[in-house]
């Protein structure tokens, strides 16, 4: 063996060809992540975990956006002690939400030192390039593993580019280094990347963990290196897998990218559960990143949360404001309403709007929705036709077409949503 020689690091064992978890997906509290189920909608608070309130009254807020998982940070003795006064507080609350751990560097110490937190969380979420490092990483990951099998929890091993697990990423590099055409440097370390996250499930596998409670996740902040790393795990496995650009931005670059990304994979069947990870605004509300993650999926025909309105751009023929305005307050109202109908009228999610500007486009469009407006354009004649499933009911006109259009909608959820 020469100076300069590399032993090569094995592979981990394949685990099959991705087919969306055949063994019917990894059960997380209620919800149910891969085996074909629905892609599940995540998010994750940004509150002081030791605010019991703050943060029990967040995770609410997100539920009732839509966020069917909730992930906490696990950072402290004093956090990982509030967890299950969160969950209390939310059990009071009526709210029956999963929630997850996040945990970095000590999260061996507090699994072991806090087990009612062990036990409150369903999920724990474990980064490899976190763990620790040197001698102290392996036992350390192998605690984390084994409290989740004493508790009977699902783990999520989720490799982020701005953590990489840098022995791992040295070795490659330095293997890569010895070839006769060397690799770029990027490729490199997208496989570091995937193999931190296939290495780790690996070795949770050995250890004991079932097969069916790993979930893989391996995010960096690019679209098209995010597309080529899951293309890569979703050949080499058949984990169920986490989505996410991390570190998305604000506003909507955020919202741009992540759409990019995301609907690549989506579009593929790769993807069992979203997150959007929006920088808030100031003064936005949390909920931001739940919205986008179901309007992207229900845009994409692959679930529906709330109807949808469809409402034109705008142009020379519709200098007013009114359309914008009603399109708004029709989509502000569906989605108000959806936490009744979801119980009082189960499909109404499905339910297609249209709220149009003029007459160029108008009454096609709102022909084909379930129920749609066709708004006078400027120098239009003051009316507005409704057609409910391609036929024309009424004719609205006045200063009242905004609430009696949204009493028409109210009436045809009744009408044709019952439970």
């Amino acid at each position: 063996m020469t100076e300069n020689t590399i032993i090569p690091l094995p592979e981990p064992p394949a685990f099959g060809p991705k087919a969306r978890q055949p063994t019917g997906g990894v059960k997380v509290g209620n919800v149910i992540v891969g085996g074909g189920n629905p892609i599940v909608v995540q998010s994750m608070t940004n509150t002081d975990t030791t605010d019991i309130k703050g943060t029990a009254d967040q995770i609410a807020q997100l539920w009732r956006a839509g966020s069917e998982l909730v992930r906490i940070t696990v950072n402290t003795i004093e956090a990982a002690a509030a967890v299950p006064r969160i969950k209390d507080r939310l059990d009071m609350m009526n709210i029956d939400v999963p929630i997850i751990g996040d945990f970095h560097y000590n999260g061996h110490t507090l699994l072991t030192e806090e087990p009612a937190c062990a036990e409150a969380l369903a999920k724990y979420r474990i980064n490899p390039g976190n763990v620790g490092f040197g001698k102290k990483k392996d036992t350390q990951f192998a605690t984390m593993i084994e409290k989740a099998i004493e508790y009977d929890k699902p783990v999520r091993i989720g490799a982020n580019w701005g953590s990489l697990d840098q022995a791992l990423a040295t070795h490659l590099m330095d293997e890569n280094a010895l070839l006769a055409v060397p690799k770029d440097a990027g490729e490199v370390l997208r496989e570091a990347l995937i193999r931190s996250a296939l290495d780790s499930a690996y070795k949770a596998f050995e250890i004991g963990l079932p097969k069916e409670k790993i979930i893989l996740s391996a995010k960096v902040s690019g679209v098209q290196e995010l597309i080529a790393v899951y293309r890569e795990l979703a050949k080499r496995s058949d984990f169920a897998l986490h989505l996410g650009l991390t570190e998305a931005g604000i506003g909507s670059k955020g919202i741009v990218a992540s759409s990019a990304a995301l609907a690549v994979l989506l579009q593929e069947g790769i993807g069992d559960t979203i997150r959007i990870s929006l920088t808030p605004e100031p003064g936005q509300s949390r909920t931001a990143e739940v919205i986008v993650a179901q309007e992207l999926l229900q845009t994409m025909g692959l679930r529906a949360f709330t109807p949808m309105v469809t409402a034109c751009p705008g142009c020379g023929r519709t200098t007013s404001t009114f359309f914008q305005e009603l399109a708004q307050k029709v989509q502000n109202h569906v989605r108000d309403q959806m936490p009744v109908w979801k119980i009082k009228h189960p499909g109404a999610e499905n339910l297609t709007l249209a709220v149009m500007g003029c007459i160029v486009n108008g009454p096609g469009e709102s022909r084909h929705a379930n129920i749609g407006i066709s708004l006078p354009g400027t120098g239009e004649a003051p009316s507005a036709p409704v057609f409910e499933d391609g036929q024309k009911t009424v004719t609205l006109r006045g200063e009242n077409i905004a609430d009696e259009f949204i009493d028409l909608i109210d009436s045809y959820v009744a009408r044709n949503y019952s439970p």
